[in-house]
């Protein structure tokens, strides 16, 4: 006579974590097409100015044609400048230039504007008016105007371009950053961070500044594409950097000849709008993806 089996009673399947933020943001930042575009897009444009000079060495200054040749001959596939220099090795060697001012200049204005910002938004009182009325004085100086002097005072090249733009564009950061840090510095977590002894630098770097990097992150994206603009328009004006090839002078070089030869002006315009369009889709999906009221939704 066998003896009965007790019937086994199913444990209920453990509950599942919750994914981390960064997980969910990336999740819903693949899920924008608009994203993925202008991600796939940046990584085309900087891939084709980086690894281009690599996969066809030579000169961009160099005359290969003559001058004013259209575009679909042999000798240049996109025609060539009132000099005779070839578009497409210019186009070549003039993006790694606009794309490190662009990306240096972003990162000088947001390491600026987020300090300015931190410390204004912390400590308040006195210390936000001071930094404020130099954040108005910085955000009313005409910006143009003030990146022409400092280059023209310290001689055009890649750095003082740089500086310039970094230190023209950083207000707009800064007082983004000080709206985020009033809004979290007198919460609960905060709080109990100060109560257990933590220090105004720990507060500043390592409590406050992650739970606010969200808009500070898709401002620094969008300021990249400013700054593109802003080293174009320079080099247009003849303040880049004459040694080195870039889309801005490729279009400043060529515009009283923009009616013989559209090609020397069209080419080098269509590769900065093309960038600036890619890093505008991406600022606009971190957005979405660092939004929480977005992912919930």
């Amino acid at each position: 006579m066998t003896s009965a089996t007790a019937p086994t009673v199913a444990q209920p399947p453990a509950p599942q974590a919750p994914p981390s933020p960064i997980v969910e943001g990336l999740r819903m930042f693949v899920r924008n097409p608009s994203a993925v575009f202008g991600l796939a897009l940046l990584t085309i444009i900087v891939l084709f100015a980086f690894a281009g000079p690599w996969l066809f060495p030579a000169d961009p200054f160099e005359i290969r044609a003559a001058p004013l040749t259209p575009p679909g001959t042999a000798e240049a596939w996109l025609g060539t400048d009132y000099l005779g220099r070839d578009i497409t090795i210019s186009l070549l060697y003039g993006g790694r230039p606009t794309l490190l001012v662009g990306a240096v200049a972003a990162l000088l204005s947001v390491c600026i504007g987020i300090t300015v910002g931190a410390m204004s938004g912390f400590y308040g009182g006195a210390v936000d008016a001071a930094l404020m009325r130099v954040t108005e004085f910085f955000q009313v100086l005409p910006a143009l105007l003030f990146a022409m002097v400092v280059v023209t005072l310290f001689s055009p090249s890649l750095v003082t371009v740089t500086l310039s733009i970094g230190l023209v564009s950083w207000p707009g950061t800064a007082r983004l950053a000080r709206a985020e840090f009033m809004k979290v510095r007198d919460l609960e977590f905060v709080r109990a961070e100060r109560s257990i002894g933590a220090g105004n630098a720990r507060l500043i770097w390592r409590v406050i500044l992650p739970n606010a990097f969200a808009p500070l992150v898709v401002s620094g994206t969008l300021a990249v594409g400013s700054a593109i603009l802003f080293e174009a328009g320079l080099s247009f004006l003849g303040l880049g950097d004459p040694n080195q090839m870039s889309w801005g002078m490729m279009i400043g070089s060529s515009r009283q000849y923009v009616l013989s030869s559209w090609w020397s002006v069209a080419i080098p315009g269509a590769a900065i709008f093309l960038t600036v369009l890619a890093v505008s889709l991406i600022g606009d999906g971190l957005n979405d993806a660092l939004n929480p009221k977005l992912r919930e939704r």
